[in-house]
């Protein structure tokens, strides 16, 4: 192992030698000297700018868009003032007013009563395109006199004014009506809700 090493060692140091050698010839056999100029004519190319006039437009600003026109007067829907319920007209419905002064809510037994009327919101596409039409709905008059589940029976033209009318009838207030002294739901109560323009 030693004479491994031994022979390794002394490859190494003939190499090296060797190369010192080859350096040493090629620095000797360089021709140029530092002293020596640069052979033939070097030319510099200097690209010369014209001056530009520069030109100004004078923009002038756009004018404004006209402004919108307002929008026409909202007319206000007339309400057929019949309620239906069950084929009854609210109009010829007897309301009892015994007055009955016990521990009870409710004094006194009777049918329900519209008290506020909300009047809907004209649709502005149906407004701009004078369209006019009614809706009927159906709906649930609570214990508190609430309305619960309005749905459209009828609608002339269908589909415009359906979302505007419960809306408006999701607004309505009623005295509930009252049996026994307590106050009930009544299912199937009727509105109609007619939509016209304003001459």
């Amino acid at each position: 192992m030693l004479t491994r090493y031994a022979i390794g060692v002394g490859l190494g140091a003939i190499v090296t030698f060797l190369l010192f050698l080859i350096m040493q010839a090629v620095i000797q056999n360089d021709g140029a000297n530092l002293d020596e100029g640069p052979k033939g004519k070097l030319l510099d190319m200097v690209r010369l700018t014209e001056d530009e006039e520069i030109q100004t437009k004078q923009r002038k600003p756009k004018p404004p868009p006209p402004p919108d026109e307002p929008p026409p007067d909202m007319p206000k829907p007339t309400f057929d003032s019949s309620d239906v319920s069950q084929g009854v007209d609210i109009g010829a419905v007897d309301v009892n007013v015994d007055l009955n002064v016990g521990g009870g809510g409710f004094s006194s037994d009777g049918e329900y009563l519209p008290i506020v009327k909300v009047a809907p919101v004209y649709p502005r596409r149906a407004q701009t395109r004078g369209i006019e039409g009614y809706v009927l709905l159906e709906f649930t008059v609570t214990k508190t006199g609430a309305v619960e589940n309005p749905v459209v029976i009828e609608a002339k033209p269908p589909g415009i004014f359906d979302r505007a009318a419960i809306n408006a009838a999701l607004k309505f207030k009623y005295k509930p009506k009252v049996v026994n002294g307590a106050a009930i739901d009544v299912a199937g109560v009727r509105n109609r809700i007619t939509f016209e323009l304003a001459d």
